[in-house]
């Protein structure tokens, strides 16, 4: 139950992340926009000349700012859509018109009954016995003030509706109207009723969420201590979006009259006071749920950084000081804490419980100091200098931020170094001897991608089924038929699975993955800031690949498979060896070359992807004709779609990777013949494809032929006994296991 419950939560906190992300853009265009038309900032700086009222630069401000208040002012329906959007499974665009049909409709519902209630007069006045702020103009309806609330109402309303009727299926007279047609006429039907419950049912949750709020807010330094630490110690869970964003956006954050209208949400307060000419500083009531993040994002988990990398062993401070480095940048810039925060979450959870403390106290403390720095999406130097500096400190008392952070960071870094050492924490460079400093350093991260960069320049583009990365991710997920659903937040790939233990959390730690964390059927995998372009190009992996792919044979299903041939093929092999390689067999595997032409070590290949031993080590043979047999007795595992590289199975469990020639992938199978299928047997020998060799001299970037070993571990070794010209089957080499 309780991991059912995750993946909901997981399902809508994800759904938050569309509507979120345009706040970024919206408040630099508003902070931009409103800092330099601000008639005290401008005298202050004395730039009446270049920015006073009647400029050329004044006017394209003010236009500037327009552009972002409308965002905000219009936030209740942009979170409708994209609610909607981010639950949909299928067809999103259909979920997005249908929410935007069903909110126009549950509004004008709730107008019509406030005009026959007659809180609404004739004239479009509102009555006297109307409390003020309760009725507002949405989208230029004259409706009950519901804020972000509404907006989320259709959109969570629809995407269930969407979910259950897309696919409906109705009678011959009426069968225009199924399928997705259907979703937005159901939608108007259901919202006209919600519109008309909202009515009785609105105000009773309106006096609820201002309670709530009124108790947040009564708590006082105590209550933003709190929510700090929830909020920091929720990220683990991928949940802290669900939390926060109702005291940024709705009442629950608070109410405040700015300019003669009543604004629901600290972070929409923040932002119509910096568009009002009339504050005279923003207030820090509202600002809590955020300000203390400048504290220990730009200042204390650095500091913790620092520690770690003091703390690292000496032969590998080189190694953890690339990745602390770059992880301390991005948080002190952007404020995205994920990279260092997972560095040392899984290793030394104490040490989280450290962070999770400093950090709610920062929130505390900001607000106890009066700190007033808005933001758009985290706490980084961006933000610091758009919503504090450019404000100015008589308005935002930002300048209190860097005595407060430099305390911070000296507390991060004297209790992280004493917890570090104390307890012999197996943070970044601190690893055993044995366990190499890889999973955050650049080098490291571009040797794990470079097996994709090459295709992905040609083709990612093109969202094809020849995205080898998005394969192995979708693999790693137990594959397509495991994947129910694929999204993103800022950080992380956000899936929902159908068997949870299908999921290989070493395949997608190798395609560059940070952590996986699992709840359920819900899978949150930490790429960090690239993850949009990652869930771009998995989504278009997933729609075009067919059934009989690769990702629709997950291992557990091919070891199934497997098991009833495996002794068969094994006894094959035996008859067909000499007697010494049968003896050999019990410790290695015998590498039989499965072309004929030059054999090469791996390392001399002309693709800097497989030289590196990025996706496993193996070798090379350049061909001297265009045919591919059977090394070995075993199971064809997949062949791609693009048929220039081709999944093996040996019968002893060996797997590894035929792949003839270089960017081939590009020529989606033209001068290739292939004569096996998804899992078929075969015999040392049989044929396996055959290729025009001199097509792809022509059109590839090299004939050269990789042979991959894909599961093979330190203690494994591959020595190449063979080198130069090599025939069909010849033994070149073995792996001692």
């Amino acid at each position: 139950m309780k991991d059912k419950i995750f993946g909901v939560l997981q399902r809508v906190g994800r759904s938050f992340m569309l509507p979120i992300a345009v706040l970024p853009v919206a408040g630099l265009l508003l902070g931009i926009g409103s800092s330099f038309t601000n008639e005290t900032t401008i005298a202050t700086y004395g730039l009446q000349s270049i920015l006073g009222n009647g400029t050329m630069l004044h006017a394209l401000l003010v236009i500037i700012s327009k552009a972002g208040n409308v965002i905000f002012d219009n936030l209740p329906i942009i979170f409708a859509v994209g609610v909607a959007i981010g639950m949909a499974k299928a067809e999103k665009e259909v979920a997005a018109l249908s929410a935007m049909i069903s909110f126009f409709v549950m509004h004008a519902s709730i107008n019509a009954v406030l005009v026959v209630s007659g809180k609404i007069l004739a004239d479009g006045s509102i009555a006297d016995n109307v409390l003020d702020g309760t009725i507002a103009s949405v989208c230029g309806i004259q409706s009950l003030q519901m804020g972000v609330f509404g907006g989320i109402i259709v959109g969570l309303g629809v995407a269930a509706l969407h979910n259950r009727y897309h696919k409906i299926v109705l009678p011959s007279a009426l069968s225009f109207f199924g399928g997705s047609r259907f979703v937005p006429i159901i939608s108007t039907v259901v919202y006209v009723g919600v519109g008309i419950l909202m009515y009785f049912i609105w105000p009773a949750v309106q006096n609820g969420i201002f309670a709530l709020g009124g108790l947040v807010t009564g708590t006082g330094y105590f209550g933003t201590l709190v929510f700090g630490i929830i909020k920091r110690a929720l990220i683990p869970f991928g949940l802290h979006h669900v939390f926060y964003m109702p005291f940024w956006q709705t009442a629950v954050g608070g109410t405040m009259m700015v300019d003669g209208n009543l604004i629901q949400g600290g972070q929409n307060i923040f932002f119509a006071q910096l568009a009002s000419p009339d504050v005279t500083h923003f207030s820090a009531d509202a600002t809590r749920y955020f300000s203390g993040e400048f504290i220990f994002m730009i200042f204390g988990l650095p500091g913790a950084a620092l520690a770690m990398y003091r703390c690292a062993k000496p032969e590998k401070k080189k190694a953890a000081g690339g990745l602390l480095l770059s992880a301390a940048l991005a948080c002190m810039f952007t404020g995205i804490t994920e990279p260092l925060e997972f560095s040392f979450l899984f290793v030394a959870p104490a040490l989280f419980a450290v962070q999770v403390i400093l950090a709610g106290s920062a929130y505390m403390i900001a607000h106890v100091l009066n700190i007033a720095v808005g933001l758009t999406f985290s706490g980084g130097i961006l933000d610091l200098f758009i919503f504090g500096i450019l404000q100015g400190n008589a308005k935002t008392s930002w300048m209190r931020i860097i005595p407060v952070g430099i305390i911070y960071f000296l507390l991060y870094y004297f209790i992280f170094s004493f917890l570090i050492k104390k307890y012999d924490f197996k943070t970044p460079g601190r690893e055993d001897d044995d366990e190499e400093t890889r999973l955050y350093t650049k080098a490291d991260v571009n040797a794990r991608n470079t097996a994709n960069s090459r295709q992905s320049e040609t083709d990612g583009k093109q969202g094809g089924t020849d995205d080898e990365k998005s394969a192995a991710i979708a693999r790693g997920l137990g594959g397509k038929k495991n994947i129910t659903s694929v999204d993103c937040c800022a950080t992380r790939l956000r899936c929902s699975i159908e068997n949870p233990e299908l999921v290989d959390e070493k395949l997608l730690k190798a395609t560059g993955a940070v952590g996986v964390v699992k709840r359920g059927q819900g899978i949150q995998v930490i790429y960090g800031p690239q993850v949009t372009v990652i869930k771009s190009n998995l989504e278009a992996y997933l729609a075009q690949a067919g059934e009989g792919d690769e990702v629709d044979r997950p291992e557990a299903a091919q070891k199934s498979e497997q098991s009833a041939t495996d002794s068969q093929s094994e006894a094959g092999v035996s008859e067909q060896m000499p007697a010494e390689s049968v003896q050999l067999q019990t410790s290695s595997h015998i590498l039989y070359s499965p072309l004929k032409g030059k054999a090469a070590p791996i390392s001399e290949s002309p693709d800097e992807a497989f030289a590196s031993k990025a996706m496993g080590d193996g070798y090379m043979v350049m061909p001297e004709d265009g045919t591919v047999v059977a090394p070995e007795d075993g199971t064809v595992l997949f062949v791609f779609p693009s048929k220039h590289a081709i999944g093996m199975k040996a019968a002893d469990g060996m797997e590894y990777l035929l792949h003839i020639g270089v960017d081939t992938v590009k020529l989606d199978g033209k001068g290739f013949e292939v004569f096996v299928t998804d899992g078929q047997q075969v015999h040392q020998g049989d044929k396996l494809m055959e290729f025009d060799l001199s097509f792809i001299r022509e059109h590839a970037a090299s004939e050269a032929c990789m042979v991959i070993f894909t599961g093979l571990t330190n203690a494994d070794s591959l020595n190449l006994t063979k080198e130069g010209m090599v025939d069909r089957l010849e033994v070149i080499g073995e792996i001692h296991k």
